[in-house]
Parts: structure tokens; sequence; C-alpha cells
């Protein structure tokens, strides 16, 4: 039986309603957890700012001298083959469970981390050209308030792979999302209908149309990845950690396995943003993965950097590459939940 509690999380300097059951009552009456003030914190670096003649640009963070090792932190191939390979992988990737056709999975992160940037910019891989097929929206813009659902096609028949990526909107900012706690797990729990438009007054309950009340294995969310912003993390206070640290944690409890998705490598990282293949051989990415992994509490084996498509009108091997990588690792873990939730036989199968 679900204990019956009431929580007030603060997301990025400002207070949510985080509840773990639906209240009877007023939200206003709601006891908080967590106070907030905004305080201002400072980055590690700013850019200089150009002269009234010159014509402004945006310039990478953290540049300094030694910031390239000489070889890779971590292993990964830059090559055509190694593309071709990672394509072949995620477009045949199957659930390894008979019950469910496809792996969902969820993308959590604050307002204009990447996430709607990130489905786009997989389905271009697959698309063979840049598009944007999820609505995206600035840093101070958030267009997702509700559940979309993305099937990413992939092959030449453009057929659907056996992943979709989830969107429900971000996490703080300037205004009330109207996500709680306890409508991302009842969306990792399936009971959300697709479409469902989030309300901070009207939390999902049985009664919410299109509720689905029992829900089979292949409604729920088989992951959940984490994004975050490598180029604001220094800015996100103790309580936005507070925050996904607790998330996690009740995720965790639903047996649901997590990973986490470090995007604008590009933005603290030069030489990354001039040849994404330097991407693992950068001491800032190392060092900013780490601070990534204290934000979530989680190990960094967990979290991959990504570079997603935004101005560009051309796609790129080697971003294809470091992102095909992060579809292949998310599903890596996607399945492992269908394997901790298939049925195990102990003995050889009989008629």
């Amino acid at each position: 039986m679900q204990k019956e509690t009431g929580e007030k999380i603060g997301l990025g300097g400002f207070t949510f309603g985080l509840q773990t059951k639906p209240s009877t009552t007023p939200a206003t009456s709601a006891k908080p957890v967590f106070s907030t003030s905004a305080g201002s914190i400072s980055c590690l670096s700013k850019v200089t700012s150009a002269s009234s003649t010159e014509k402004r640009e945006d310039k990478p963070l953290f540049t300094f001298p030694g910031a390239q090792l000489e070889f890779q932190w971590r292993n990964m191939e830059w090559t055509e083959e190694q593309r071709t390979s990672l394509m072949k992988t995620v477009s045949s990737y199957r659930p390894s469970c008979e019950e469910v056709t496809q792996a969902r999975v969820l993308l959590l992160g604050p307002v204009g981390c990447g996430k709607s940037s990130f489905i786009s910019s997989v389905q271009s891989v697959f698309n063979g050209r840049v598009t944007n097929r999820a609505m995206v929206g600035s840093s101070s813009t958030n267009f997702t308030k509700k559940l979309q659902s993305f099937s990413i096609q992939g092959g030449e028949e453009k057929d659907p792979t056996g992943l979709v990526l989830c969107d429900i909107g971000g996490m703080g900012g300037g205004e009330m999302t109207g996500l709680t706690l306890y409508d991302i797990l009842s969306v990792i729990n399936g009971h959300v209908p697709e479409g469902h438009k989030f309300r901070p007054d009207q939390p999902v309950r049985s009664e919410t149309v299109g509720y689905v009340k029992r829900p089979s294995l292949k409604d729920k969310i088989h992951c959940v990845a984490f994004v975050v912003d490598a180029s604001k993390i220094v800015t996100y206070s103790k309580l936005f950690s507070t925050t996904f640290q607790r998330l996690r944690e009740h995720i965790s409890d639903l047996g649901v396995h997590q990973v986490a998705l470090l995007t604008h490598i590009d933005q603290i990282c030069p030489e990354t943003a001039k040849d994404v293949t330097q991407v693992y051989k950068s001491r800032v990415i190392r060092d900013m993965m780490g601070k990534a992994g204290d934000l979530l509490g989680m190990s960094t084996s967990y979290i991959v950097p990504v570079k997603n498509y935004s101005s560009e009108l051309d796609l790129d091997d080697n971003t294809d590459v470091l992102l095909l990588s992060a579809v292949d690792h998310i599903l890596q873990y996607a399945d492992l939940f269908f394997q901790d939730n298939t049925p195990q036989h102990t003995g050889p199968k009989t008629d």
C-alpha cells in the first residue's frame, strides 16, 4: 500500500509541488519540506565582452591551457564503420521480452537542457538529414508540457525501431511547469495517457481522462535518462541536487534503471566544438562529468556526453557516432529492466 505523503521539492531555485499521492486538500495546504531562496551562484568563468564595434559572439566556457589529454579517457572509434555498426545495432534492437516490442525511455531534466533536441538529433541520424521533429524550446522557454512519445524510425523503409523516447517537459525554471513527483511516477508506471497535459493544480488521478488503471509492461517506462546541461551545471543549486537524488530514489524503488546525458559539451570545450572526436580527450568535459555525477548522485559510468544538432544543416559522421553511442548506452540499461521483469525458467522448457 502506497504511503500517503505530501512533499514540495525545490527545482532549480523554485518550489514545485511534488506529491507522492494526490491530495484531496488544496495545494496550498501541503507542508513544505524544502524552502528555496534565489541565491546567486557565480560561474567558473565569464566570456569577456566585445567592444561596441565588434560583433558579439558566443564563445565556449572554461578555456585554459592543457585542457586536452594525449589519450582518450574512454575508448571510442571514430570511423564510418563504427557509425554503420551502431546504426545496425540500434535499428535491430528488440526488447528481450515477448510482451514488449519497444523500449520506452523517459527523458527528465531542467528546462532548456536539451531533451527535445536530443530526440530530434537521434531521429535526424536515422532520417539522413537534420530535422526537428520534437518542438524545441530555448533556455527560457519550455514548449513541452504534455506527455509526448516519439518512436524512432530506422532503416530504408523507415520502420519503427525498438526505441521510443518520451518527453514530459522540463523541471524548474521561471514558471510552474505542472510536473509533480506523483505525475512523474505515474508516467513511469504507465498510468498517464499519451498527450496528457500536466497542470500543477490537477495532478494525475484515477479520474483523469484516459487514465490507464491496469497498465501492462509495454505501457510502462523501461529506463529513465536524466539530461543535464554541461554549461549550466556549476549554476545548479544544492537544492536542485537534492531534488534529483530524491527523485532517483523513488524511481529506483520502482526497479527502473537510470542513466544520464551530458549535453552542450561543445559550449564548454572549444576543441570539441571544432572537432567532436576530441570529446574523450577533453579534461574539461571529463571534470564536468564528475560534477554531473555529484549533482545526480550517480557514478560517471552511467553518464555519457552528447552533442545535439542545433544550427547545423547537414549531418556529421562523428556527431552521429556520439549520439548513437548514447542511444546504445540507454538501450543496454532498458534491457536490464526486461531481464529483471521477465519470468526466469530454472529448468529446460517442456511442452
